[in-house]
């Protein structure tokens, strides 16, 4: 039997159920809020073969919309980050995986819901409940540097990070957010001489300047987000989208003009999940995938479809070098079926 901070995490998310007034639902009850309905809609992946649960967060291989990269045994010393293959169908959505998933060398340990690259192709890897940050170099199968975020004053423990991106107010800061008080913080960093980076300070967002003396946290057990470019239907302004774990929702706020989420614009995507965790978003579809945590019948990759918009910061002829190497390689699934 595991007992590990997995089984922590697992045993915490269901002590809070009562809390949010949350009730165990199969993964097929999972549902778009009637705001959203007419223009999204959810497909359920599966799980990805080869990864253990629990799932951490995932992201996109940096160069290769074919790959994903995704934590499993998650929140564990034994965690790993996994490289799985997608399937992709009519226009380019994803609709599943293929092979079995294999580990990248032993990046990853206490994996939660944080992997994301950050400048320089270093992959960022958010390590829960040890409140850390680790950072892998391009190519490398080991972790180059860990950060200890705790003298730095980022409450236990660390969960989830990623950088605003071009065309954003606040373009280019590190965020980070920890589970379960929900503090969001920003992160000065710099290069370090060798390929990864420095983190000197990090400061605590207040997400609600009108409540004075209060420093307001993001609601909802948060774990991993991301970013989105206004245009996609329901929101007409920049947004990030933000998995919610203990609640088991997909959430979006509204930004301030540095980046932060506005809790007071939060509004409900996606409820009745077990667990959400991972956050990323299709360099080719602009649909959101998020993984789950500890949900019942097993851990899935889901699927939000409907926006419209590109991810953001990413220049047109970077789009268009990632749609051919995406249509190349669905070309190539399609010859191999055949054959």
């Amino acid at each position: 039997m595991m007992t590990g901070p997995s089984t922590l995490r697992f045993g915490s998310f269901l002590l809070a159920l009562p809390m949010f007034a949350v009730l165990a639902q199969p993964a097929q009850a999972q549902s778009v809020t009637p705001g959203f309905a007419a223009d999204y809609s959810l497909t359920d992946l599966g799980p990805v073969s080869g990864v253990p649960v629990f799932y951490g967060g995932l992201t996109f291989k940096a160069g290769d919309p074919g790959k994903i990269l995704i934590g499993g045994l998650a929140n564990e010393a034994g965690g790993l980050i996994y490289e799985a293959s997608v399937v992709r169908g009519i226009d380019s959505h994803i609709t599943g995986f293929s092979g079995t998933a294999a580990a990248i060398g032993t990046v990853g340990t206490y994996n939660d819901g944080g992997v994301v690259y950050g400048p320089g192709g270093v992959l960022f890897t958010s390590q829960w409940p040890v409140n850390k940050l680790g950072q892998t170099k391009p190519g490398n199968t080991s972790e180059d540097k860990v950060i200890d975020l705790a003298p730095l004053g980022v409450a236990a423990s660390h969960s989830a990070l990623n950088f605003v991106p071009a065309g954003f107010g606040g373009a280019g800061q590190m965020k980070l957010v920890s589970w379960a008080g929900g503090e969001f913080y920003r992160a000065i960093y710099a290069p370090d001489g060798s390929g990864t980076f420095d983190i000197s300070s990090v400061t605590q967002i207040d997400l609600d300047t009108t409540t004075p003396g209060v420093v307001d946290t993001l609601p909802g057990g948060p774990e991993g987000f991301v970013y989105i470019t206004a245009g996609s239907p329901g929101f007409s302004a920049n947004a990030m989208l933000l998995s919610e774990f203990s609640t088991g929702k997909i959430v979006a706020y509204d930004l301030d003009s540095e980046g932060n989420p506005l809790v007071v614009t939060r509004r409900e995507l996606v409820i009745d999940l077990q667990g959400a965790e991972g956050a990323a978003i299709d360099p080719l579809t602009g649909d959101f995938l998020f993984s789950t945590f500890g949900a019942t019948g097993g851990d899935h990759v889901v699927v939000l479809r409907g926006f419209t918009e590109l991810p953001p910061g990413l220049p047109e002829p970077a789009s268009a070098l990632l749609l051919a190497a995406g249509l190349a390689g669905l070309m190539l699934q399609r010859r191999k079926a055949g054959a």
